[in-house]
């Protein structure tokens, strides 16, 4: 299933993967990095019940890129490599 879902996702996952060896990777990155996910695709629900109050347009801006976000780092943060996700943090 894991194989699958990569596949599908590739197109996010090979602008993050390096074939450089990651020395700075801790376990504690991957979890932070899932954390920081959740923590996005919160604040877009939020968001979007906002924007449902105020029926602007101008208010969606903020759930896609709140969703965006999210959805990237989950997907790196649960099917990454060790160097993907060292290299969304920026650490080398």
């Amino acid at each position: 299933m894991k194989e699958q879902l990569t596949k599908l996702c590739w197109p996010i996952l090979k602008f993050f993967e390096t074939e450089q060896g990651s020395t700075n990777f801790k376990k504690s990155h991957r979890m932070a990095l899932n954390a920081v996910a959740v923590l996005f695709l919160f604040l877009s629900v939020i968001s979007a019940v906002t924007a449902h109050s105020t029926g602007g347009l101008g208010s969606l801006i903020p759930v896609i890129i709140f969703f965006c976000a999210g959805t990237v780092a989950l997907i790196v943060g649960s099917l990454g490599s060790n160097n993907a996700v060292s290299k969304i943090w920026g650490t080398k």
